[in-house]
């Protein structure tokens, strides 16, 4: 029988390791996504611990919400742990421990699991799949920004090019940037078929030949679009910048990345604070996926968990 592995959560062992919830802890989930981290956290912090979770999306927040109710609140004695899900950027977790009335570092442990959400990719309406036909959006959050199809419209050859290359190490990112702009002249490209078929020219990729690859030809451009439509690179850098401010003295943060632009940024942050004294302990190496995750989930196979302990 064929698992669907849009529910689970990856890399939960090692989160649950690097975090250590227990009772009374106050933690953010900054990507809620379905909620799979965040119920097994729930779970833990209870009694009287607190879950602030935060998405992007209005979909996966009512996921997650129904997810978090079906977690046992209380502990024998009947107290509580509590949750509240918000609707924001996870760029905005200093703004949003304000909002829910808590202290400024308050929080003993934050976890960011960034990319896109799986409910996401399979939804084709949303966009995001070079796989499935639909409007080309990625607009992670429908009511604000620019869709992909706006920005293709918009940019540069070479401001496409530079975004395909930094955002997706995609070696061939002149010759689509190149071809992306020949073809709008023609006609608008407003679906994910059109881009995809773009694409696969630039590379001289066939239909048949693209179906069969590895990795599709199409993949990385579509991930860069997706990073460069929803500001993921500038809202990972200012997540980092304000994390060691919530974090509570020896509360720790742990980030998943799922590409090489992500990674190096995490790297970089928590070695640039261990070296000023702001955090006691980073990550020597990332955490990934062992091969019976990976063999039971692919989504977790790209995965890298880092972390930092405040100081």
């Amino acid at each position: 029988m064929k698992v669907d592995t849009r529910h689970i959560p990856v890399l939960l062992q090692p989160v649950m390791a690097v975090l250590q919830p227990a009772p009374g802890m106050i933690i953010a989930d900054c990507t809620l996504g379905l909620g799979g981290h965040a119920a097994a956290m729930l779970a833990a912090i209870k009694p009287n611990g607190h879950l602030l979770g935060i998405d992007f999306d209005a979909a996966n927040i009512e996921i997650a919400r129904e997810r978090l109710s079906r977690v046992e609140p209380r502990d024998r004695a009947g107290q509580a742990a509590t949750f509240t899900l918000v609707q924001t950027n996870f760029a905005a977790l200093d703004l949003v421990i304000a909002d829910a009335g808590l202290a400024p570092g308050s929080l003993d442990g934050v976890l960011a699991d960034i990319g896109v959400a799986s409910t996401q990719i399979d939804d084709p309406e949303r966009g995001f799949s070079y796989r499935r036909p639909g409007p080309l959006d990625m607009r992670m959050d429908s009511r604000r920004g620019e869709s992909a199809t706006a920005l293709i419209a918009r940019l540069s050859e070479r401001e496409l090019a530079a975004a395909i290359l930094d955002f997706a190490d995609e070696t061939d990112a002149p010759a689509i940037a190149a071809l992306i702009v020949q073809r709008r002249t023609e006609q608008a490209i407003t679906t994910t078929e059109q881009l995809s078929e773009v694409i696969c020219e630039a590379r001289n990729f066939t239909p048949q030949r693209a179906l069969g690859a590895k990795l599709h030809p199409a993949a990385r451009t579509f991930q860069a679009l997706r990073i460069l439509v929803n500001r993921e690179m500038a809202n990972l850098e200012r997540l980092l910048t304000v994390l060691p401010a919530c974090l509570r003295a020896g509360g720790t943060a742990a980030i998943i990345t799922f590409h090489s632009g992500e990674d190096r940024r995490v790297k970089h942050a928590f070695a640039a604070g261990l070296d000023s004294g702001i955090y006691s302990a980073i990550a020597e190496k990332p955490l990934v996926a062992t091969s019976d995750e990976a063999g039971r989930n692919p989504r977790a196979r790209p995965a890298k968990l880092r972390w930092a302990r405040r100081a």
